[in-house]
């Protein structure tokens, strides 16, 4: 079921940016299996976030391409400050799959091809 309407204004909102991930650690005190990952976003610099993406390892991530949410407030996960959302979507048994552009420099914005409204 859709979540409630938005305006093209409140999504514009939200700071999409492509990263790469360039560091991976573990986070045994996280409440559900997660990782501490190390996200380059360009001019952004770098910033961590808390992701449950264990069904990845960490050298499958090491060196790719995420999208990340970047202006979220920082949050005090488990006493770990996770800085940015990674976005993914889960598969058919409940997995995360990264969303992953195929090319993209560390901190372009992620944005509609074309503004429709």
């Amino acid at each position: 079921m859709p979540s409630s309407p938005i305006t093209y204004d409140d999504f514009a909102k939200v700071d999409l940016r492509a990263g790469r991930v360039l560091e991976v650690l573990p986070f045994p005190k996280a409440r559900n299996p997660s990782w501490k990952v190390r996200v380059d976003l360009g001019e952004m610099g770098e910033k961590w976030s808390s992701a449950q993406i264990t069904n990845y390892t960490a050298e499958e991530l090491m060196g790719s391409l995420v999208v990340c949410v970047c202006n979220f407030a920082p949050r005090n996960i488990a006493g770990f400050m996770s800085e940015v959302l990674i976005l993914g979507a889960p598969d058919q048994d409940g997995k995360v799959i990264v969303l992953s552009p195929r090319s993209a420099h560390p901190g372009t914005v992620i944005s509609p091809g074309a503004k429709v409204y």
